[in-house]
């Protein structure tokens, strides 16, 4: 591939990640609309916000925390927002013991409280350990929310709420779930903790 090639296919390529995102604000608004108020009821009641997710998921995820933590776009205080999975010894301990299905469901299990939402992102939609931890906390009595692909998936029986991103690639799907996850902190923020 020659440096002319190269700048085509950039420009393509972001071409498509903003087409991708177009659609999906067409056709999943109401879907997120639902999903801001949801965590902004969730914390503003005392209760916690938790996400968990595979590989790229899992770094958007800790991403998606860090900004709620500490802050998105102005200085207010900290919300009260985790990642499944993040302790590395429980992670490792948990894999090695129970099995890997089982990383986030038996977290899941040990700090979810009813009230809370747990977010749970997989580009197919299918993750079992995901789906595992939203099955959890579904039980436990909180808000599941998951972020997938165009397709149904394992993530539709498990979550009360899903935002299907309409696309089968998995780095626009990533992509997707990432500016979601901006514009949630965004609102959540805004609605929490207005300018004056």
């Amino acid at each position: 591939m020659n440096r002319q090639q190269m700048q085509a296919e950039f420009e393509r390529q972001l071409h498509e990640s903003a087409e991708l995102k177009q659609k999906l604000a067409r056709e999943q608004g109401e879907t997120l609309t639902a999903i801001a108020v949801t965590i902004v009821d969730a914390l503003r009641n005392g209760h916690r916000v938790f996400f968990c997710g595979n590989g790229g998921s899992f770094s958007d995820a800790h991403h998606i925390v860090g900004e709620l933590v500490g802050r998105y776009g102005y200085d207010r205080p900290p919300l009260p927002a985790f990642v499944l999975g993040a302790g590395v010894a429980s992670l490792t301990a948990i894999a090695n013991d129970y099995g890997y299905e089982q990383i986030f469901s038996r977290e899941a299990r040990a700090c979810v409280q009813a009230g809370d939402v747990v977010v749970g992102l997989s580009t197919s939609g299918n993750s079992r350990n995901v789906c595992e931890a939203m099955a959890v906390a579904q039980e436990l009595g909180a808000f599941t929310v998951g972020l997938a692909g165009a397709k149904t998936a394992k993530m539709d029986e498990v979550c009360d709420r899903v935002l299907h991103v309409p696309s089968s690639l998995t780095p626009r799907i990533q992509e997707c779930h990432l500016a979601v996850g901006h514009i949630l902190c965004d609102l959540v923020e805004r609605a929490l903790f207005p300018k004056p």
